[in-house]
């Protein structure tokens, strides 16, 4: 009832799984990922263990090890699924015989893809295509092969949820934790418009580095005083830069959320910010 991939890119040190189902916040439960291990994708009747119990067995073997260990010990096996992938990108997948139709599985270079109760084997086809030919980080490959699989069908019961997670070490908000992406739609009509719409923000929040950064003085300056006299904000602070103007404007992108595209220090902001905040205050 579920289609899913889970994935690793070694040379990043990304490890991530995306996962669809029509099911309430499939995200509670398929998705398992730690930062330096690897990546666990556990559906059909869905044995949650496998999740915590595959990243603790990766931490000692590979992929297929793991999940060879899981089955053995789970007298359910043949009526559960689930894909593994480890530090190195080994990839392993298990589809139960008692499955509901279509179900199956297909390995890769660093990725496990696996759906059951789908509209046919193209759905699978479908992701593993997508994530091999798509370009960029792990999260834009995941994004891409969920996307891939709806329109192959993906769960021919329709759809409810989508979640996607992504973690690398370090890499998160102010390099304080491992969460790269972390983002769940639990329940909607089109949840991948819902996931795509959530990413977009996403990037704009978090991510950096991505564009030009611009240098608040000129032009530049008077566009974002602009903005804030749209905004609401008194502008009392007379021409050109000052102090407190710059506490203003501290002020004002710390409760727009841009806290990560702006640098008080260096007067520097995101092109992308800029543009954000011009669409927000037209």
């Amino acid at each position: 009832m579920t289609f899913s991939i889970a994935a690793a890119d070694p040379a990043t040190g990304d490890f991530g799984v995306v996962v669809a189902s029509k099911f309430l916040a499939v995200g509670n439960i398929v998705p398992w990922v730690e930062a330096g291990v690897g990546a666990v994708a556990t559906q059909a009747l869905c044995n949650a263990g496998y999740g915590p119990g595959g990243l603790k067995l990766m931490a000692g073997m590979d992929a297929r090890a793991a999940l060879d260990a899981l089955i053995a010990a789970d007298a359910g096996r043949d009526r559960r699924q689930v894909g593994l992938v480890d530090a190195k990108g080994n990839a392993a997948s298990h589809t139960g015989v008692n499955c509901l139709g279509w179900a199956g599985h297909r390995t890769g270079a660093g990725y496990a893809a696996q759906g059951n109760c789908l509209a046919g084997e193209a759905v699978v086809a479908g992701m593993a295509r997508a994530f091999e030919t798509t370009t960029g980080p792990l999260y834009q490959k995941l994004f891409a092969a969920i996307v891939a699989g709806d329109a192959a069908g993906g769960d021919r019961r329709g759809r409810q949820s989508v979640a996607l997670k992504v973690l690398r070490k370090g890499a998160g908000y102010q390099g304080l934790c491992d969460t790269v992406v972390d983002l769940r739609v639990d329940d909607a009509a089109d949840p991948f418009g819902e996931l795509r719409r959530l990413l977009d923000l996403h990037r704009l929040y978090f991510f950096t580095g991505d564009c030009p950064r611009l240098t608040l003085d000129g032009d530049v300056l008077a566009t974002l005083r602009a903005i804030m006299k749209r905004a609401g904000h008194a502008d009392t602070f007379g021409a050109g830069w000052s102090v407190p103007l710059g506490h203003a404007i501290d002020a004002f992108i710390g409760n727009e959320n841009l806290e990560e595209r702006f640098d008080l220090k260096t007067r520097g902001i995101d092109q992308l910010a800029l543009d954000h905040l011009a669409k927000l205050y037209p």
